[in-house]
């Protein structure tokens, strides 16, 4: 009985970590800034951000790429783009991606 347990309790474990992923993720909470990637392009006077929301973790909607967010900050010239991850257990997830630039 006690392996059963201990097995059930393990595969939980490795249920709820899910897959690698490119930056940390908590599986209770998660709000983190990252960057996303620079440039040479040194100025950067400009910021434009992106957002997208996730539901429930089974609807996400919105459009938080890098094209919307250099739209929304009118920047041309991209010095360097970041990412925050803000999720609470999976049933509110924000995601911005703020561009500085010019």
């Amino acid at each position: 009985m006690k392996k059963i347990i201990i097995s059930g309790l393990v595969a939980s474990a490795f249920a709820l970590t899910g897959c690698a992923t490119s930056h940390p993720v908590g599986t209770l909470y998660t709000d983190i800034n990252a960057p996303v990637a620079a440039t040479s392009n040194a100025d950067a006077s400009k910021t434009g951000t992106a957002t997208c929301k996730s539901y429930l973790a089974m609807v996400a909607v919105g459009d938080c790429s890098i094209d919307a967010a250099k739209k929304n900050g009118n920047i041309s010239r991209v010095s360097h783009v970041d990412q925050k991850s803000n999720n609470i257990l999976g049933l509110i997830g924000t995601y911005t991606v703020t561009v500085k630039g010019e």
